[in-house]
């Protein structure tokens, strides 16, 4: 049995996203200390104040399943120099309303695939900005910028060129450890926890 639960996000809603295809290589790679369970992003409705005293279904359950999770894992295309909508948009229900941000205290990696020469560094940037703000532990290096070309995957999304399966394998075997130290270290008392909180 895995030993930490990680709740994962593939940014992009396209039925050929090349970004599942990686996300399914680094769960292939991944040490068996972690197990994976997607969170799904594609019907949840656009973010509103006004739904905070109220949340509907699909944003309540996506709430919960990160709140089951003990480490989150982003995985996710660059739209327009930044993060995809539709992640975005996950992001904030999970973080809102305020007070109730589901990703506070959570350890966080992020990698992307592109066929673009920069791989999705400008979007990572922007996430490490949100996740700094929702107090998520994010692990700064190594980083995981992919070049998708002809032949990095097979048509069954079967990971092809052995230097990326090497480097993948590292960075899930460093996630894996940034998860523990991170855990190890988020015990009952600290800060933030509610029950440490000062009574106004």
């Amino acid at each position: 049995m895995p030993t930490y639960e990680v709740g994962y996000f593939v940014g992009s809603l396209s039925s050929t996203s090349l970004n599942r295809t990686l996300s399914k290589a680094l769960i292939r790679l991944a040490p068996k200390d972690l197990g994976f369970t997607e969170i799904p992003i594609g019907n949840l409705p656009l973010y509103s104040p006004d739904f905070d005293a109220d949340y509907p279904a699909e944003p309540r359950a996506l709430k919960e399943a990160i709140a089951r999770s003990q480490a989150v894992l982003f995985v996710t295309p660059e739209y327009n120099r930044s993060i995809p909508g539709a992640l975005k948009n996950a992001i904030d229900w999970g973080s809102r309303p305020w007070g109730t941000n589901a990703f506070a205290r959570k350890p966080t990696g992020i990698a992307g695939a592109s066929i673009g020469k920069i791989g999705t560094a400008v979007m990572q940037s922007s996430m490490r900005s949100v996740l700094s703000f929702l107090d998520a532990p994010q692990l700064n290096a190594p980083e995981v910028y992919v070049q998708v070309e002809a032949g990095t995957f097979a048509d069954d999304g079967t990971l092809l060129d052995d230097d990326l399966a090497q480097f993948l394998r590292h960075y899930m075997a460093e996630y894996c450890a940034f998860v523990q130290r991170v855990l190890a270290a988020n015990a009952p008392g600290h800060i933030g926890d509610p029950d440490a909180m000062p009574v106004a």
